[in-house]
């Protein structure tokens, strides 16, 4: 079936550019962002990479580390982000692990045959600090994804955490979240002091709490 929502992410130890980790130990107290791309010296992954690299503070703002995959050896890696900075006009600053035996891609399930059985597609973990799976989502190798998606993504699993509250429809931090159903009229009075608009008996929505 593989790796479900709030699974404990899989530990390994694997070889990356910037030495040797065992991935639970790199993960500390973190978010973390697991992302595979299809091999090294391709276009699509070079754009990835690169923009990746340039949300460093934001990630920071999050308390989020990333990290990337795919099949190819550390001495590729190395060559490629020569390549990646150049192109992109930025520094890479987070770890590319070189699976070569394809252990942590098939561990975390990033190879997919009936797309293409020679290399990763672009699989996507959120992690979060209890090592939990949070979220996931598989783009194929023809397709880049939408990084600003994962930071918004991520805001909303942080929040969520935090207050008894749901993000709707294209929702970005700042805008009205909904009350979570479960919650009571009279429980919501006390949680919210900002007070919230009753739609209808399920569809509550209020002020973004922690603004």
């Amino acid at each position: 079936m593989g790796l479900l929502l709030g699974d404990i992410a899989p530990d390994f130890d694997a070889e990356t550019n910037e030495g040797k980790i065992n991935f639970h130990d790199w993960i500390g107290d973190n978010w973390v962002v697991f992302f595979s791309h299809p091999a090294d010296y391709t276009p699509v992954c070079t754009t990835e990479l690169g923009y990746t690299a340039k949300l460093k503070d934001e990630f920071a703002k999050r308390n989020v580390k990333a990290i990337a995959l795919s099949i190819d050896s550390v001495e590729d890696h190395k060559g490629w982000i020569k390549d990646i900075e150049e192109t992109q006009n930025t520094k890479v600053n987070f770890p590319i692990i070189a699976d070569t035996d394809k252990k942590v891609s098939d561990l975390y399930s990033m190879i997919h045959p009936n797309a293409d059985a020679k290399v990763t597609v672009r699989s996507v973990y959120v992690i979060d600090p209890n090592k939990k799976i949070r979220a996931t989502f598989t783009y194929p190798p023809s397709a880049g994804r939408n990084f600003n998606e994962i930071l918004r993504l991520i805001d909303s699993l942080q929040l969520t955490d935090g207050y008894k509250v749901a993000t709707p429809v294209n929702w970005e931090s700042g805008e009205d979240v909904i009350v979570v159903p479960s919650l009571s009229d009279e429980d919501a009075d006390k949680l919210f002091p900002k007070g919230y608009k009753k739609i209808k008996p399920y569809l509550r929505v209020t002020p973004q709490p922690n603004k």
